[in-house]
């Protein structure tokens, strides 16, 4: 939209705007100026983390470890009933006329038009004054509290008073530092600068008090637990003494560690012992069992043995290979049968005497393990016996520690309170004192007149636009036939839950009439012709095109005609969604010459209708369309056997394949989605169409909602007369 365009809609509802505009100005401005101007003063504070002794736990002094805890606690008391109650009583705020129920004095239009409102009423209240009386019920000023009665029992007055006082108490802390603003608001400067200071230095004495308190009460605990656990400390250690003199436990620690060493190493040495033995023994009973004692192991990888079996190796092959030559008589053959025999002696003894090597070390293992195993078992004695003895001497000495601990610590704590408690020290302090404002905090006249004219003129404006938003669709059949200029042929209303219902299964009673409607204007738009080929189109998607498209063929057939229904949005198609039909053959492969016409053609659920889908999507769908294939088609179908083909589009503004086929065909059927087509997107899509020159264009008015728009669609649908018939379970 053009600049020019959004000034054309203000100045079109000049009236309206002006309108809200001056009501909008005029009320703020009253509030405005019939508001008590209200001044705001603010004292600083100092507010520093209080260290926290919790005497009762006897716990270490530690700063606070959740500061945002203690200074939210903080926050609270400034605004607590018990500091309010203090403020009021120094303030005397039952003699402040704010507070009384005098009230404040009025701005000069609020005394203007009280003066005016009393004048007209005078007639119906006997001339009396209604102010008079709200003068005589001020409350009269309370006499001062005597030092001390600050916390005694609330009064009802008392209690207003404390109420109306904190509900102008406003705490804000300055952030990332420890200071804290507290400020007042009043309609009188000086007593807000002075509340705000009594309220902060009564907050700082109040928090000394406190710690002062709260410091005597804890010297005073801590002072009598001193006193106590003193004496458990003496108690406790003459305990253990007359203990260490009694049983001889004077170096009971020592000789404790002694002897567990000596029970650990013993432990060790005895497993090791036994580890040895298991080794030695499984040696000795191999050696004692075998058969064969010079195939073992042990007996195998002696080194003399070894060599032994080498030199009696040789020998045998010395003697096979003289008794090659000799006879058994020979010398030489004599005197190496001596040799091996000598051999075999050395290897026989050598074998005895690794055996007995076993046994030994078997024997001399299994010794060292008994001879372990007594002296641990000795050591477990003198272990156990110390450890009955150690036990009495443990708890005594554990006692005496404790106890020497924690009277250390009360001491300690006891000498920090009497220093804290000597200083007076306090962690809050009054660091800037409220001054009185110079101007008022409210009502801030430079920004409501700001404010008011930014909002009137807003309102206005934005009233305008919405206004002429509302105009911004086609709603009514006279919005196509006097703006859009087209043919009108019908409407269809809109079906709840978002629904697409087909004629061929039950569908409402208004919805199958408004396609008979739509039938019968067709039919009677083309009468005359052999057959007659509608391309249906809409400007955008999702205006219901495809779903009226079915329709209408449907009712034509189901009305006794021959229909053929041809999905040409090949880049989307959806007709075979309607009808659950396959879509692995359709227009795109008669045109490209993929299919011919018989392989194409679908039936669906009424005999007299025929169903072409779309196929699969080529790359170039504008070009199939405006192909001379397509124009032969279209020819032959004009001859062929049906009554009616009806060939459903893309939408125009998407895509210019209805603008293609609109020269071809005997007329477009241009379908609106009621209140969603906006006037600029039909009106270039009817200019998008003209542009090919069609025979005729008429127009659906689709997805109209007869229920919440009777106004409008009462007139041209027979919404009075819908209960005079029950609902059609299905076409017929």
């Amino acid at each position: 939209m053009h600049l020019f365009d959004r000034l054309a809609v203000v100045l079109k509802y000049h009236k309206i705007v002006l309108i809200i505009f001056v009501l909008v100005v005029s009320g703020m401005m009253y509030q405005t100026y019939t508001t008590t101007p209200m001044y705001q003063a603010s004292a600083r504070l100092h507010i520093e983390e209080e260290y926290t002794a919790d005497v009762a736990n006897l716990r270490e002094s530690y700063y606070a470890q959740d500061p945002d805890a203690y200074y939210n606690t903080q926050y609270r008391i400034l605004q607590g009933r018990d500091l309010g109650r203090r403020a009021v009583k120094r303030l005397s705020l039952a003699a402040v006329p704010e507070f009384n129920g005098t009230g404040a004095t009025p701005t000069k239009l609020s005394q203007i038009t009280g003066a005016i409102k009393a004048a007209l009423l005078a007639p119906f209240t006997g001339g009396e004054d209604p102010g008079d009386e709200e003068a005589e019920l001020a409350l009269d000023p309370e006499p001062e509290s005597a030092p001390g009665e600050d916390t005694a029992p609330e009064d009802d007055d008392t209690s207003g008073l404390v109420d109306a006082f904190l509900a102008r108490v406003d705490v804000e802390p300055v952030p990332s530092s420890r200071l804290v603003d507290v400020s007042f608001v009043s309609a009188d400067p000086e007593f807000a600068a002075r509340a705000a200071n009594v309220l902060a230095e009564e907050y700082v004495a109040q928090n000394l008090d406190f710690r002062l308190q709260n410091t005597n009460k804890d010297l005073d605990f801590l002072e009598q637990e001193v006193a106590r656990q003193q004496a458990k400390v003496q108690e406790s250690e003459r305990l253990l003494a007359d203990y260490r003199e009694t049983r001889d436990a004077v170096s009971l620690d020592d000789r404790q560690n002694i002897v567990v060493s000596r029970l650990n190493q013993l432990n060790d040495a005895v497993t090791l012992a036994r580890t040895t033995r298991i080794q030695r023994e499984t040696m000795y009973n191999q050696v004692a069992n075998a058969r064969d004692r010079e195939s073992l192991t042990a007996i195998v990888q002696n080194p003399l043995i070894q060599n032994l079996r080498a030199r009696l190796a040789e020998l045998r092959r010395d003697k096979a290979r003289l008794s090659e030559r000799y006879g058994e008589m020979h010398p030489e053959i004599l005197r190496v049968d001596s040799q091996i025999a000598d051999t075999e002696r050395q290897i026989d003894a050598e074998v005895d005497r690794t055996v007995d090597a076993i046994r030994n070390d078997y024997e001399a293992a299994l010794a060292e393990e008994r001879s372990l195993t007594r002296d641990l078992d000795q050591q477990k004695g003198a272990v156990e016996d110390l450890g009955r003895k150690s036990v009495d001497y443990s708890v005594l000495l554990r006692q005496a520690e404790s106890d020497r601990q924690i009277y250390d610590s009360l001491l300690a704590r006891l000498q920090e309170l009497r220093v804290v408690g000597n200083s007076r020290a306090n962690n809050v302090r009054l660091l800037d004192r409220a001054r009185v404002p110079g101007g008022p905090f409210t009502p801030d006249t430079r920004r409501a007149w700001m404010m008011a004219l930014m909002l009137g003129l807003g309102l206005g404006i934005g009233a305008a636009f919405a206004i002429d938003y509302l105009d911004d669709t086609v709603k009514t059949p006279e919005d196509i036939t006097w703006r859009l200029k087209l043919n009108y042929l019908g409407l269809v209303p809109k079906v709840r839950g978002g629904r697409n219902p087909m004629l061929s299964g039950p569908v409402p009673h208004d919805f199958g009439e408004a396609f008979r409607a739509l039938r019968t204007a067709l039919v009677l738009s083309h009468a005359g012709q052999h057959a007659h080929i509608q391309v249906f189109t809409s400007a955008q998607p999702l205006e219901g095109k495809t779903t009226t498209a079915v329709n209408v063929a449907l009712a034509l057939a189901i009305g006794g005609s021959r229909v053929l229904l041809i999905d040409a949005d090949m880049r989307r198609p959806s007709v075979h969604k309607q009808f659950n039909l396959t879509n692995d053959k359709g227009l795109s492969h008669l045109l490209s010459g993929q299919a011919k016409m018989r392989d194409v053609v679908r039936n669906s659920p009424d005999q007299n209708l025929l169903v072409i889908t779309g196929g699969a999507t080529p790359p170039n769908p504008s070009e199939l369309l405006a192909s001379d294939t397509m124009k032969r088609f279209l020819r032959q179908l004009e001859t062929g056997p049906f009554a009616w083909i009806i060939i459903d589009t893309p939408p125009v503004l998407a895509v210019t394949d209805a603008v293609i086929l609109a020269p071809s065909v005997a007329g477009v059927t241009f379908v609106l989605g009621a209140e969603m087509t906006r006037w600029r997107l039909a009106e270039r899509a009817i200019d998008t169409l003209q542009a090919g020159r069609p025979r005729s264009v008429s127009a659906i008015l689709n997805r109209v909602d007869t229920d919440s728009n009777r106004y409008y669609y009462s007139r041209y649908y027979g919404q009075h007369f819908r209960s005079y018939y029950a609902d059609s379970q299905a076409a017929s």
